[in-house]
């Protein structure tokens, strides 16, 4: 059983609820390789995505994990919502429960707003990424995919590459591969590393190439325009010139490295296309399929705290 009620942020999790987490999802892979994929573990349940950020992925990746689950889902989205007549946040999930809703996912674009919700309602909560701060659940699939791919998390080197100073995505990667005992290194340029994250016990360094040619696992961020308010670079063309990671570079080196990316990737810009499609090195679809696994593994967890 899992040391928490909620999954707001990897800080709360201990190494052994990510490790229970990781074997629930072993189990729940192999329901997803089979004819039938589908398992009544949460037939009892109903479950509510409450997304106030536009996302593909996330929210298709839950909704799945919640149906292969064979729990009741209901999908909420704030653009074509009273949340466009004034209601408050509270207003609405109190409404959604008043539904009789058992457990929450919510993304939302301020940080700590699914702690603020966790602490007024009686329902399990998710994070699936709240503004900057964190998204719990695709650190934790990004290290069950590494995991998968090279047995074991500890003691790999995992490079953290793009816009860290944007990315809920890093934060919660470096929490998790922390607790799991690997080595961090984020790499970018130094407008977008946050000035603190040395405090976090990570490598922090300014060349593409020698994080590259430094690590086992390369994590490539997007750049994320929609929260760029200042010019942080001079031009995507001049990003992708010095931070651009292509197949060539990656055959440079003198050992195989594993590529992964949470997605949307920008193509052309933090990745080529050869990069990004190499059966050699990339292992981006391998993460969407593990996004299932690992979420169907969180959501039933949760549920059996209640």
């Amino acid at each position: 059983m899992l040391s928490t009620r909620h999954l707001l942020g990897i800080k709360d999790l201990t190494e052994e609820d990510i490790q229970l987490i990781f074997q629930t999802a072993d189990e729940f892979k192999e329901v997803l390789n089979r004819p039938i994929k589908k398992v009544p573990s949460l037939r009892d349940i109903t479950i509510a995505n409450v997304f106030f950020e536009n996302s593909t992925r996330t929210r298709l990746s839950f909704e799945l994990a919640e149906k292969r689950l064979s729990a009741d889902v209901v999908n909420f989205s704030s653009s074509g919502s009273s949340v466009k007549k004034g209601e408050t946040l509270l207003d609405t999930v109190n409404n959604i429960l008043a539904m009789k809703v058992d457990l929450i996912v919510m993304r939302h674009s301020s940080p700590g707003a699914p702690h603020y919700l966790a602490s007024r309602i009686p329902a399990n909560v998710v994070n699936a990424g709240d503004g900057t701060h964190e998204h719990p659940t695709q650190a934790l699939l990004d290290a069950f995919s590494i995991r998968e791919k090279l047995g074991d998390v500890a003691g790999k080197k995992v490079a953290i590459i793009g816009d860290i100073l944007h990315s809920r995505v890093a934060l919660s990667n470096i929490f998790c591969l922390k607790k799991l005992g690997a080595e961090v290194m984020v790499c970018g340029p130094s407008t977008l590393i946050p000035r603190y994250i040395r405090e976090l016990g990570v490598l922090v360094s300014h060349d593409v190439r020698q994080a590259l040619s430094w690590c086992d696992v390369a994590n490539v961020l997007r750049i994320q325009l929609e929260r760029l308010q200042v010019k942080y670079f001079p031009s995507l063309r001049e990003y992708s010139l010095y931070y651009g990671i292509t197949k060539a570079m990656l055959d440079e080196l003198d050992k195989p490295i594993v590529l992964m990316h949470p997605g949307p990737i920008n193509r052309g810009v933090e990745l080529s296309s050869d990069a990004a499609d190499s059966a050699d090195h990339s292992i981006i679809l391998n993460q969407v399929e593990n996004g299932v696994a690992t979420r169907m593994a969180v959501l039933y967890l949760l549920a059996a705290n209640r």
